[in-house]
């Protein structure tokens, strides 16, 4: 069985890759100038290379989300874990929600800058996303020094 699936996969690798060729060959075969300009060639050139890779990737998204899940589902300790991770995750963000301020956004030095509306949610959003990082900043930084204490006391 193992060996029908591999041999089944290198046909559909051969087949992408064969039909990737011919767009990309497709494409130095038209004319530069046409491509620039001419809105039917590039509806006839480009847009087939842009579906198709845009295709290829929500493909390889997809068969790498089922493929974890599944993974997960096998192995109950391993989803525990996971679901756990998340939910620290989603605590963090929560906080970072929290403490994130949608009057201004600041640069590092403290200046307001400019382009947004005082008590939008972008504003918030912004700054959830500056605070979430600095919290996972600093939490590495704690993990990666009592790794590094830990190091130093065995040895």
């Amino acid at each position: 069985m193992k060996g029908n699936l591999s041999k089944i996969l290198s046909l559909f690798v051969a087949l992408i890759a064969v039909i990737g060729a011919v767009l990309f060959v497709r494409v130095f075969m038209a004319d530069a100038d046409a491509i620039e300009s001419d809105p039917e060639v590039q509806a006839s050139v480009i847009t087939p290379i842009i579906t198709f890779s845009t295709s290829l990737f929500y493909l390889a998204v997809g068969t790498a989300v089922i493929m974890s899940v599944l993974a997960l589902v096998k192995n109950p300790e391993s989803l525990k874990k996971t679901l756990l991770g998340l939910a620290v995750l989603g605590v963090i963000l929560a906080l970072a929600y929290f403490t994130g301020d949608s009057n201004v956004v600041t640069d590092s030095q403290g200046k307001v800058l400019e382009g947004g509306e005082a008590g939008s949610s972008v504003n918030h959003w912004v700054s959830t996303g500056i605070w979430y990082s600095m919290f996972l900043g600093i939490i590495a930084g704690a993990f990666f020094v009592i790794d590094l204490l830990k190091g130093l006391v065995k040895s």
